[in-house]
């Protein structure tokens, strides 16, 4: 090792056999341990002189070592194979609220251009508020207050023209699907 770097030759000569126990205790055997030991010190290594300046190199090698550990171990559990229950969830019907976007696009028709604009580029295009606002020439406030009044006429138009039931809960149970506009 040069001394190059004074203070990682010095943290490395007091930590390492430490280190070394900790892990060799967690895995199978000196040979798994040696390389990972050889890992902490290169990451040691590559922090290049702000090494020096940590407050407690001892407890930055362990977190390096712990880390290293943790992605060893991960690495090493196998992957297994997905349960019945996920393949019975596909073959599932879906919720009753997944099926409510076949009344969207007619409710959408119905409802005002500028709160369709609104919906249609944050809520489905992913347009972020600050984006409609510049477009719309308004406040971010102003933006947020017209997406919000658009999305509760929506919702009132999706439960009035396509008759959506709720359960006990306020979950959708059920709705009457409508064609769209043409």
């Amino acid at each position: 090792m040069s001394d190059d770097r004074p203070c990682l030759t010095r943290a490395w000569r007091e930590t390492r056999g430490e280190l070394h126990g900790w892990l060799r205790h967690r895995l199978d055997g000196d040979t798994e341990a040696d390389d990972l030991l050889q890992e902490v010190f290169l990451r040691a290594l590559r922090q290049g002189d702000a090494f020096c300046s940590l407050d407690n190199p001892r407890a930055w090698l362990f977190q390096v070592a712990r880390n290293a550990l943790t992605d060893r171990l991960r690495a090493r559990r196998p992957l297994g194979e997905l349960g019945d229950d996920l393949a019975a969830a596909e073959s599932e019907t879906p919720a009753p609220v997944d099926l409510l976007s076949q009344c969207l696009p007619r409710a959408l028709g119905e409802l005002a251009a500028a709160d369709r604009l609104a919906i249609e580029l944050c809520d489905i295009g992913g347009l972020p508020q600050q984006a409609l606002a510049e477009r719309l020439g308004i406040s971010l406030s102003g933006a947020k207050s017209r997406l919000q009044r658009a999305r509760q006429r929506l919702r009132a138009r999706l439960v009035e023209g396509c008759q959506v039931c709720f359960d006990e809960d306020g979950q959708v149970a059920g709705f009457v699907p409508r064609p769209p506009l043409e």
